[in-house]
């Protein structure tokens, strides 16, 4: 089949953008990571799926797949372009649109710098939920954390991480420089670690300031991307919880800056950012 795309970035993280509002795409695996092939395909970190919404007061859905192949759950710098990208092709008008993916409803809202703000809902803190596996284990819990969050080790690997959800898993462990953290090297080792069961995202938070942090991700079927929205919240939610941050954080990421607030512990994170268009073509899979 012959398929018109868009490739579009967020902060640096790139996708191949599908419009299957008009007639339904079905993507094998093997096409997916076609696409994302940065040598035979186009290439991206993830492919995006616009589909019509299905449920009341939902205005679409969209589907996400790692360059692998895999569908997965959640994507903060996505579905900013995926705003841009309804708003750009005429499939909506509306500044704030309900969207609904694979395990979730998005709010998301174009605001008039041309930045996009995703309300990325509640943290997930219940292991089970994440999940995670800590049976047999014993974690740390710092002395001025808020209720008591706690780091798991991860003895093989000699090293402790913050464990949460925000629709997808993410392990985030402090550093204190992300340019030299080992993140090639640790990355996949704590991504394939048997204690997720789902695979993980491997966050390196580096913070310079109660206000201010730098981030890398090893990203679960992607490898390490030039950012990642849902660990960019992950590791502010992780860090306001262990005492280390504020409320609201300029996240930098390698590709671009993400603006991270958590207002309140029962409150949505809300990620804002940039999202563009690269370039438009076709390609016969």
């Amino acid at each position: 089949m012959r398929l018109r795309f868009t490739k579009m970035q967020g902060a640096g993280n790139d996708f191949v953008v599908l419009d299957g509002t008009r007639a339904p795409v079905e993507l094998s695996a093997e096409q997916a990571r076609r696409l994302g092939d940065r040598r035979f395909g186009i290439g991206a970190d993830q492919i995006l799926l616009v589909e019509p919404g299905r449920k009341p007061g939902v205005d679409f859905r969209y589907r996400i797949f790692n360059s692998s192949g895999d569908e997965v759950e959640h994507c903060g710098n996505g579905a900013r372009c995926f705003v841009r990208y309804v708003h750009d092709k005429g499939l909506s008008d509306k500044d704030t649109l309900r969207v609904e993916t694979v395990n979730n409803l998005l709010e998301l809202t174009l605001r008039p710098d041309g930045r996009v703000t995703v309300d990325m809902n509640r943290p997930i803190f219940a292991l089970d939920r994440v999940p995670f596996d800590a049976a047999g284990l014993t974690p740390r819990r710092l002395p001025d954390t808020a209720r008591g969050f706690e780091l798991w080790p991860l003895a093989d690997l000699g090293v402790e991480v913050a464990v949460l959800s925000m629709g997808n898993p993410h392990a985030v462990r402090r550093v204190d420089d992300v340019d030299a953290a080992p993140v090639a090297v640790l990355g996949p080792r704590v991504e394939a670690h048997g204690r997720f069961p789902r695979r993980v995202n491997a966050g390196f938070l580096q913070v310079l300031s109660r206000r201010e942090a730098r981030l890398r991700v090893y990203e679960r079927g992607a490898g390490e991307t030039l950012a990642c929205g849902t660990g960019a919240c992950a590791a502010v939610v992780a860090g306001i919880r262990l005492g280390w941050l504020d409320r609201a954080v300029e996240v930098h990421a390698r590709g671009g800056d993400l603006l991270i607030e958590w207002p309140h512990d029962e409150a949505s994170v809300l990620m804002t950012g940039p999202a563009e268009t690269v370039f438009e073509g076709e390609i016969e899979l």
